[in-house]
């Protein structure tokens, strides 16, 4: 049976790939986009299969968040799968950044990154509930384990975002709906490539033992693998795509 998939931040990069990977597969997916509205067009032209939507809303902003998720599962038919991608990585170095700066950078990352998913996850469930389960699928990041010194909002969202999932997956297994989060570290794509391209790219490979970063469509894979039937009894479980690039116990 086609599943109705909404992927957030699924315009470029990450997103984009998981988008692909679930259409690949013969569901419908909506794809989500803060800004990049032609970006998302782009996307859901280049999905193959049919029923493909796009939707648009800024993650911090709670009526935009609810309206979006709704008009998902109508356009789509029903709503078996979130994917909680989107996110914001904004530079603050607690000892180079100003005060106004380091709040600002604070309230936008944990209102995009961490409330906006758990909204998502909130308005996406009741749809799930009525269809007779789902899953939902968050993209955490390594940063959480191993800390984010030039980006710690982004650190601390994304530690939250997992504390979040395994608080969802207790809450939401009597009704079938499994939860799962992947810990990406660095990969390749299209807000990497500066980095990866300039001088410091090396030390990021060989932050690996496999000598390179991630590949998108290997994010993906373990997403799609955490929203599948194979999956339902390893709700809560958290999975590094790193390379081994930071072994936690």
């Amino acid at each position: 049976m086609s599943r109705g998939v909404l992927v957030t931040g699924a315009s470029r990069g990450i997103g984009r790939a998981i988008a692909t990977t679930f259409a690949e597969a013969g569901d419908r997916v909506a794809v989500h986009y803060g800004r990049s509205r032609q970006l998302a067009e782009e996307v859901e032209a280049s999905l193959p299969g049919e029923g493909h939507v796009v939707v648009q809303a800024d993650m911090s902003d709670p009526e935009a968040v609810r309206a979006m998720v709704d008009s998902a599962a109508d356009r789509l038919g029903r709503l078996d799968v979130l994917v909680n991608n989107a996110g914001i990585f904004v530079a603050h170095p607690p000892l180079e950044t100003s005060y106004e700066e380091w709040q600002a950078a604070w309230a936008q990352t944990l209102a995009t990154n961490l409330t906006g998913a758990a909204n998502a996850t909130f308005c996406a469930v009741r749809h799930m509930i009525a269809a007779g389960g789902g899953a939902v699928v968050n993209v955490s990041s390594r940063g959480a384990f191993r800390g984010e010194p030039v980006n710690p909002a982004y650190g601390a969202s994304k530690a939250g975002m997992n504390a979040f999932g395994q608080s969802m997956a207790l809450a939401l297994a009597p009704h079938d709906i499994r939860v799962g989060t992947v810990a990406p570290g660095f990969v390749e794509t299209e807000m990497a490539r500066e980095v990866l391209d300039g001088p410091g790219g090396d030390a990021v490979r060989n932050q690996s033992p496999f000598g390179r970063v991630a590949m998108p469509e290997e994010v993906a894979s373990a997403v799609f693998w955490l929203a599948s039937e194979g999956a339902r009894f390893s709700s809560g479980t958290i999975i590094d795509v790193n390379g081994a690039s930071y072994l936690r116990s």
